[in-house]
């Protein structure tokens, strides 16, 4: 959370709307530079003056059900500071340029019902012992 004066600092940037838009989506307040926007419609902001270090770039996810895995390796490799570029700027991390590359990016389908379970083709080589009780006459 941010301090009071830079809360009010933020609010008279960015405006009451983005302000609210801002507390229900990030829970903080950000003012900074649009950078550009994806392929999905989420926007990617910096600002280097004021944030703290490492906290200087966010995005601002189009759908409100946001997940992480909705940003483009390019994007995303800009947002964990593992270029200085974005790829708007970059032609080596600008997304379709390479042939192996996947047209469409896929989302991370862990732990839903896409997700990939493996099985055995294979006859298990232990069985489970069921004991069998006798009658006693």
């Amino acid at each position: 959370m941010s301090t009071l004066m830079r809360t009010f600092r933020n609010l008279r940037r960015i405006g009451l709307k983005d302000y609210a838009h801002q507390m229900m989506n990030i829970g903080d307040t950000k003012a900074g530079t649009y950078i550009a926007t994806d392929r999905y419609g989420n926007k990617f902001y910096e600002n280097l003056e004021e944030e703290l270090p490492l906290r200087t770039r966010w995005v601002d996810y189009k759908d409100q059900e946001y997940n992480p895995d909705q940003i483009e390796p390019g994007w995303h490799a800009w947002m964990s500071y593992s270029v200085d570029k974005p790829p708007t700027e970059d032609p080596l991390i600008r997304t379709g340029q390479r042939t192996w590359e996947l047209k469409e990016h896929r989302p991370n389908v862990t732990m839903s019902r896409a997700a990939f379970k493996t099985y055995s083709t294979v006859k298990p080589k232990v069985s489970a012992w069921i004991p069998e009780a006798i009658d006693r006459g």
